[in-house]
Parts: C-alpha cells; structure tokens; sequence
C-alpha cells in the first residue's frame, strides 16, 4: 500500500501533494514541506498509509478521539 502526502489548511481542507511508495520517501518530504512552512502558517503537512487516495482521504478527514495518557 502507498503513502498519500496531504497538505491540510483550515477548516480541514485536504489538498493531495503526493504519492510514495516507501515510508522514507514520504517522511522525508512531509519533513521538508514543514520546515519551510512559514512561522504561523496553520498549514499541516500529513501523510497516511492507505489503499486507495479516497481512503486516505476519508481517514484524515474522519475526527479522531482525543487521547486518553491516565486514568483520573
């Protein structure tokens, strides 16, 4: 399955870049996009491993549960 590279702007408008097919090609250019991002910028650079893009876009646009560290 490839990596699909977005980039993400607010309110959660998915904008394809990319697809890779090895996990180093893809972290190393999410890596690159986000250093040259300009300080401030609410842009996101994300990538995801699936099937098919409409699944990759699908996935990131799906809301996920926050995080749960401890038990209070």
């Amino acid at each position: 399955m490839p990596y699909f590279v977005y980039k993400i702007t607010p309110p959660l408008t998915l904008t394809y870049l990319d697809t890779k097919d090895r996990y180093p090609e893809a972290r190393a250019m999410v890596r690159s996009l986000r250093q040259q991002r300009p300080e401030g910028d609410l842009t996101q650079y994300r990538l995801i491993f699936a099937k098919s893009q409409l699944e990759a876009e699908r996935l990131l646009s799906t809301p996920r549960d926050e995080r749960v560290i401890g038990e209070d």
